[in-house]
């Protein structure tokens, strides 16, 4: 197959570039940075740099293939610490962008990323963004066919925790105890990602991806040992003071207070319910492996 990927070689871009070459299929990834070009291609894939903000690039990128992958990064709206970007909007201007493309050029194939809790419009914070993605891309004509993607929260995720890990020896957070959580792992993202892409299409599908299921309680025990320090502390924040904090630090505002009420749902465990309710078969990586990944990283 011809596939074209947005994303370039991110967490999850950089080996499902990997695999999809390695399945003969013929790749090209799309990205904003020309020094990326000589990573890309030693990977085996074609380059096309461009903004998918840009229609018409994105239309030429995807004509000819027959699949394309579609997501949405959060550093590519802006920075997170920028008080004047409009998060929920810029989400759905690229949205947007992706439907133009895909009508103009002709894709009838697509894999979208989105996440856990783009089930709803209420209760999901931040997550919300994503919600309104998939809205927008199930306006596309039914001939289209969409597979939805909804990874958990990312293991990579928990790297935002090293400054208080190492500062403080904790991880700060307005909920904690022993309910388990799944988490997933980028490679097994790419892993099902890829799957897919060889996999019949037809209509709109949900998939969920999931690595692991660990507590709060379990992560700071196993990051402690990996890290040697068997006194690393969870600390439960109240919801007010972990979005003091934020502020304080000059997040968005808008994504501070999505990130405070996205953990009061993962706390009641609202945020999981269609999860669960949809449970897929877990991945091969576990957290056990991520903790030695995350030691090399707390090291340097």
């Amino acid at each position: 197959m011809k596939i074209v990927l947005t994303g370039s070689l991110g967490n999850i871009g950089n080996p499902l570039t990997q695999l999809l070459v390695g399945a003969g299929h013929q790749v090209t990834v799309i990205s904003r940075r020309k020094e990326r070009i000589p990573e890309i291609e030693n990977l085996g894939a074609v380059a096309a740099i461009g903004s998918i903000q840009d229609v018409e690039f994105l239309t030429e990128t995807f004509k000819n293939a027959d699949a394309v992958y579609l997501m949405e990064a959060w550093e590519g709206m802006g920075s997170l610490f920028d008080q004047e970007i409009d998060f929920l909007a810029e989400f759905k201007k690229t949205a947007r962008n992706y439907v133009k493309a895909v009508q103009q050029s002709g894709i009838r194939k697509i894999i979208h990323l989105s996440s856990i809790g783009a089930h709803s419009d209420q209760g999901t914070g931040s997550l919300l963004v994503h919600y309104h993605v998939e809205q927008i891309l199930q306006t596309l004509p039914e001939e289209v066919s969409i597979k939805f993607m909804r990874p958990v929260g990312f293991f990579s995720n928990i790297y935002r925790w090293l400054p208080a890990i190492q500062s403080q020896g904790k991880i700060i957070q307005s909920y904690g105890g022993s309910r388990k959580e799944p988490w997933v792992s980028p490679y097994d993202i790419a892993a099902t990602v890829a799957g897919e892409m060889e996999e019949p299409f037809s209509g709109r599908t949900v998939h969920y991806i999931a690595s692991d299921e660990v507590s709060p309680d379990e992560i700071t025990v196993a990051l402690g040992q990996s890290i040697g320090n068997p006194d690393l502390e969870w600390k439960v924040v109240s919801s007010e003071e972990l979005l003091h904090q934020m502020l304080s630090a000059g997040i968005n505002e808008w994504i501070a207070k999505g990130m405070v009420a996205m953990q009061r749902a993962q706390a009641d465990g609202s945020l999981y319910e269609d999860f669960y309710a949809n449970k897929p078969t877990f991945g091969k990586v576990k957290f056990e492996d991520f903790t030695k990944e995350f030691a090399q990283k707390y090291k340097i």
